[in-house]
């Protein structure tokens, strides 16, 4: 039995309901099979929040593979994020609040690359039967998604991975979405078995950085 962490984002700005929760909420009536755990959590768009959570529940679930989703509004896709970058966080949260010393991990390197071969996710959704398309991303946008992946990039850049959502309707609905979701994941803890060994562990101190 494989455990796979899914996580979403509450509202902020003008997503007073946010696409990336509800898309995951879609993914566990659509489950990723009868061998894998789904452990979903929603995420406040809060700096010191995110900060101690995402390690917390690395540690509660020992997942085999983490994946973020938040929404984007620039975002027309599934939008697969391939880098996370450690400084730059001045942009006040729902609590008005910057990221403490403008950063996710203090001294740490600034950008670190994701493990999982996010072109090969990509192939695999775009030749599925999902309506929705995914494309790739260098830059997850240096506010609580970016920060979000970035700490769990340095907990394990093996195992994790952020992926964006477009706006409910635009063009996309939840259902929709979510299954390119899930087939984006599944294809991930693939990768995650076949680099990681058999229990999809891997080593938690290989970092790449950039």
């Amino acid at each position: 039995m494989k455990t796979v962490l899914v996580t979403g984002f509450g509202p902020f700005g003008e997503h007073h309901t946010n696409a990336s929760w509800e898309c995951v909420k879609q993914l566990r009536e659509l489950t990723l099979g009868e061998d894998v755990q789904l452990v979903t959590h929603q995420l406040p768009v809060v700096y010191t929040t995110v900060k101690q959570k995402v390690p917390d529940l690395w540690t509660e679930h020992k997942p085999d593979l983490v994946v973020h989703v938040g929404v984007s509004g620039v975002a027309s896709e599934l939008t697969l994020e391939t880098r996370g970058h450690n400084t730059g966080y001045d942009r006040p949260d729902v609590e008005g609040c910057a990221a403490d010393g403008l950063c996710c991990v203090e001294t740490a390197d600034d950008c670190i690359l994701a493990g999982i071969d996010m072109e090969a996710v990509c192939t695999v959704v775009n030749d599925s039967a999902c309506k929705t398309k995914a494309v790739i991303s260098k830059d997850a946008g240096r506010y609580l998604c970016d920060f979000s992946f970035y700490s769990s990039l340095h907990i394990n850049r093996d195992r994790c991975a952020f992926v964006h959502v477009p706006p409910i309707g635009k063009p996309y609905t939840v259902h929709e979405m979510a299954e390119a979701l899930k087939v984006a994941i599944l294809e991930m803890l693939k990768q995650v078995g076949e680099r990681c060994g058999t229990d999809g562990r891997g080593d938690s101190e290989q970092v790449e950085s950039v």
